[in-house]
């Protein structure tokens, strides 16, 4: 990927469901830009979930959500 994005992670941020709180079993792509700002100004957790996390807010932020189309037409 040309923007330095492992585009493993962007398979996993589609498939990976967050694991806790009160967007437990959403699928990372799909949680709300509100909830990854809450995370954002909180501090994100320091592990891989908090690196796909970020990638999420970011590609959100950036409105770059059409990177996940193709991937998520894979998954169907």
């Amino acid at each position: 990927m040309e923007w330095g994005v492992d585009p493993k992670i962007l398979q996993e941020i589609c498939e990976v469901k967050m694991p806790f709180g009160k967007y437990k079993n959403c699928i990372l792509a799909d949680l709300p830009i509100s909830y990854l700002e809450w995370f954002q100004r909180q501090g994100m957790p320091k592990n891989r979930l908090g690196m796909q996390l970020s990638t999420v807010y970011e590609i959100k932020l950036n409105g770059l959500t059409d990177l996940l189309r193709p991937i998520r037409q894979g998954l169907k």
